[in-house]
């Protein structure tokens, strides 16, 4: 691997590509504003026009949400694990079969494992455009999104249709359920009564984790913020880690897994050695900026400027991206 190929595993927030069309509520009232952003891996978008930034698996997806002020994303839920921290803006997360059950405010740098087997949303509550960057178990995302059956319905009246099949189809340009694909059924009474509806004391203490209590237990080491002995604890099929300019260290490291880097705050200089496989060199990364690291490759990562420096770290684990809600 040479440094140019190097070069090609790093996402600059300024090149990413957004997609308007990316899930069933793209034409709803309210949340035909959003953008959605496929980093790393396939994604569970439902249309065509997304763009996928990396395709390589790494055993989970990186991906991202933009929105102007007070546009939301539906209620929906995944089979795997999903975590967002806050990039930029005020950010308001509710949940539950109504989005009423419970609700947390996060700010910039909050991190979020949001329970799996219970509809969530979200919305820019602040006063720009927001950013919020999130990670999804799996290769495969646990094949797809499913909808809070409302979302459905709000969705048919403005023109979009979801097949069986994953993938949209928009009446209003004349596009139909291809012969053989079904709508997509919405969930039974059966299946909406056997969900948690949580409230914001259950999920609070072991699901949200505040930016400045992490970069205190970070001032002499990494901290390991989602993990079996995380601060978040739980095992949902990767690690999240997190360092700042005091616990960052010059010691070349490697993973035996492809490893993600993604900066909060600061600017990040990442050196790789080299070998016989590839040549070494190094990168300055931005905050909102993506790194994929190959496994077994030794690298660095710290400031290369002065201010605050913080940094989120992610890589896979052998536990199955699974369910993460424990009751």
């Amino acid at each position: 691997m040479t440094s140019q190929d190097m070069t090609s595993r790093i996402v600059r927030y300024g090149e990413l590509q957004p997609c308007k069309t990316a899930f069933i509520d793209a034409h709803t009232p309210g949340s035909d504003q959003k953008e959605n952003f496929t980093i790393i891996g396939g994604g569970v978008s439902e249309s065509p026009d997304q763009h996928v930034h990396i395709g390589l698996p790494h055993g989970f997806n990186i991906g991202a949400a933009g929105q102007p002020p007070r546009c939301r994303n539906s209620l929906h839920d995944h089979h795997t694990a999903e975590v967002f921290f806050v990039l930029k803006g005020r950010w308001r997360f509710f949940w539950g079969r109504w989005g009423t059950a419970g609700e947390v405010v996060l700010e910039e740098g909050d991190i979020f494992n949001i329970p799996t087997g219970i509809f969530r949303g979200f919305e820019n509550i602040g006063t720009d455009y927001g950013m919020i960057m999130a990670i999804l178990g799996g290769d495969d995302a646990g094949g797809g999104v499913m909808w809070a059956p409302q979302v459905i319905e709000d969705a048919a009246d403005h023109g979009l249709v979801l097949g069986e099949n994953g993938k949209l189809y928009d009446t209003k340009k004349g596009q139909q359920l291809p012969d053989g694909v079904n709508p997509m059924p919405l969930m039974s009474d059966a299946e909406l009564a056997k969900r948690p509806e949580p409230t914001t004391a259950d999920v609070l203490p072991n699901h949200v984790a505040r930016y400045w209590d992490l970069v205190a237990l970070a001032d002499k080491t990494p901290a390991l913020v989602i993990g079996e002995n995380g601060v978040l604890r739980d095992r949902p099929g990767f690690e999240v880690g997190f360092m700042t300019r005091d616990s960052a260290s010059e010691e070349m490291h490697a993973h035996d897994k492809p490893s993600v880097l993604m900066p909060m705050r600061g600017h990040w200089r990442v050196r790789w050695d080299g070998n016989g496989d590839h040549a070494a060199g190094e990168a300055v990364l931005a905050p909102g900026d993506t790194m994929s690291v190959p496994e077994n490759l030794r690298h660095n990562a710290v400031p290369s400027m002065t201010g605050e420096a913080s940094l989120y770290h992610v890589v896979t684990t052998d536990d199955p991206a699974g369910h993460t809600w424990q009751g």
